[in-house]
């Protein structure tokens, strides 16, 4: 009888952690070995470490008879841009396992992102393994990506995943009926807590910070770098508005050092300590080790972790202009901005008029979150509008949900025009279809915004 090996592929530390969390919780059948296979995803692998490379990763390592590289395998091609063609897979199949010695075992493939590459690389050269999908982050909660070949998404058997947003579901592969299961959150703060130890290079954080996530989003062409920089700047104004007095910033790893620089101008101008890290450490370990008075980000995994994980105060900045800026409308970012600024309370004072709650976590002011009862149907409406062709099935629950809740607090999650092109409640009706090809219409509409303001004045 031949071996069973199972092939773990993860990108990131945080995916890892995910995935030693479900091993130590029986998550996956006895195999005979287990590989992790380490993708290194960045823009250029050349100069950012790969995950077997960062501090902490020793606390995984174990889980893991054998550490692999993708990068290595396929090298001189990029993980992101390269995949097989047809007619060469069953050789590059052969050419694997005689290169990781896979012989003929029984291979079982444990895969994120399915939707792209690598992920869809290595499905591809194993076409017989069954495979299993982990959530890294908030991204599968929002709708399959790309349409996936039926070869794939019909060998796929279940999505295991964090519970982020508790008892939220993820909408990922549902078209292929596939189960989620959620991976024990006790295991993953279990994980955490043995990664954090390993990291020995962190440095001393001051007690009671507010602790500032960069995600660089400049270089996902949402913002520009100036207005990245002023997202930080904004950061930092909110957290001492809030009182904060020490900050901590943790760049994104592949951020340029002109947005600490910026941050730092912008500490001694508002008087406050400011500790910059220079060392590549998940977000967790910083909730482990220093337990921050405050978390603020954008749309990070970290609030969510640091919220529904470890209990701690956060708040979300930038949401709303992101949600304005994603394009085409089926971003794959959408979800995980419209669930932070659903349910995470803002940083700053909510606009006059907004709807407000004083127990929202922002203080007074602060704008009401999403109802959580209601949270299930605006992720199926939401991903409705993003991939129609997916999930024809979800339309008349996006009609309902927009038929009922659209309104001031959620019209941000829906543009009119998407609404308009696939003719559901709250777009531009037929008939009126004309009128923002109107060139007097248009004259109207702005004469009437500048009444608006100058009332408002």
């Amino acid at each position: 009888m031949s071996r069973t090996t199972q092939i773990f592929a993860a990108s990131t530390l945080y995916g890892a952690a995910t995935l030693a969390a479900a091993l130590d919780a029986d998550c996956f059948p006895a195999a005979d070995r287990r590989l992790l296979l380490v993708c290194n995803n960045a823009a250029i692998p050349e100069t950012s470490p790969a995950i077997d490379e960062m501090p902490g990763f020793a606390a995984v390592r174990g889980r893991f008879d054998r550490v692999l590289s993708w990068n290595e395998a396929i090298s001189p091609f990029h993980p992101g841009g390269w995949s097989p063609r047809a007619d060469d897979v069953p050789l590059l199949e052969r050419h694997l396992r005689l290169l990781w010695g896979l012989g003929d075992d029984r291979v079982e493939l444990v895969l994120e992102s399915i939707q792209v590459n690598p992920a869809q690389a290595i499905a591809t050269l194993f076409p017989g393994a069954p495979v299993d999908v982990y959530a890294d982050g908030l991204m599968s909660y929002g709708p399959t990506r790309n349409k996936l070949d039926p070869l794939i998404g019909t060998r796929v058997r279940r999505v295991l995943h964090l519970d982020l947003v508790p008892g939220l579901e993820p909408l990922l592969l549902t078209e292929f009926g596939v189960p989620a299961q959620t991976v024990p959150t006790s295991g993953f703060l279990k994980v955490m807590g043995e990664l954090g130890e390993s990291v020995e290079r962190l440095p001393a954080l001051p007690d009671d910070a507010a602790l500032l996530l960069g995600q660089y989003l400049s270089a996902l062409d949402i913002l520009t770098d100036q207005e990245e920089e002023e997202l930080h700047v904004r950061m930092a104004r909110g957290a001492v508005a809030r009182g904060h007095r020490s900050l901590v910033f943790k760049p994104h790893p592949s951020a340029p050092a002109r947005y600490s620089r910026v941050l730092e101008t912008e500490a001694e101008k508002l008087g406050v300590e400011l500790t910059v890290l220079d060392v590549p450490v998940l977000a967790e370990v910083l909730f482990e080790r220093a337990r921050p008075a405050l978390v603020v980000g954008c749309f990070s995994t970290a609030l969510f972790t640091a919220s529904a994980f470890y209990e701690l105060p956060v708040a979300r900045i930038g949401t709303e202009t992101l949600l304005e800026r994603l394009t085409p409308y089926q971003n794959s970012n959408r979800l995980p901005t419209v669930l932070a600024d659903a349910v995470l309370p803002p940083l700053e004072a909510a606009p006059e008029g907004t709807a407000s709650t004083p127990g929202a976590g922002g203080g007074a002011g602060a704008e009401e979150p999403v109802p959580a009862d209601t949270l299930p149907a605006l992720v199926k409406a939401v991903g409705y509008l993003m991939q129609p062709q997916i999930y024809p099935t979800l339309r008349p629950e996006a009609e309902a949900y927009l038929s009922s809740r659209l309104g001031p607090r959620t019209q941000r999650y829906f543009r009119r025009k998407r609404l308009t092109s696939l003719g559901l409640p709250g777009g531009i009706p037929a008939r009126l279809a004309f009128l923002p090809r109107n060139s007097t219409a248009r004259r109207v509409v702005r004469r009437a915004r500048a009444l608006r303001k100058a009332v408002k004045r």
